[in-house]
């Protein structure tokens, strides 16, 4: 299955090199959380969910037969803020 979604997203992204897929298992569900290059969240998110959404009915339909839930998580990274760094006494405001 995880093999699955890493195709389907490799062939929508402009960099497939960058999806990353993690497979969190549990006892009847299975949540595949999907990392790609901020560029291309848009491209999978699609218009209004469609594209993550027809992924997902594709993930819900194997599940019938597998007897197992499969989620579909987009995970968007934190960017992490980087203070910049300043003398002692010197205000903010100055840079």
């Amino acid at each position: 299955m995880k093999e699955l979604i890493a195709d389907i997203v490799r062939a929508i992204v402009d960099h497939p090199d960058c999806v990353e897929i993690t497979e969190i298992t549990g006892d009847y569900t299975h949540v595949f959380e999907l990392r790609v290059a901020p560029d291309d969240r848009g491209k999978v998110i699609g218009r209004r969910g469609t594209t993550a959404d027809a992924i997902r009915t594709i993930l819900v339909a194997c599940s019938g037969k597998a007897k197992r839930r499969f989620l579909l998580e987009i995970i968007e990274e934190q960017r992490s803020r980087r203070v910049p760094e300043r003398e002692p006494g010197e205000p903010w405001h100055s840079r």
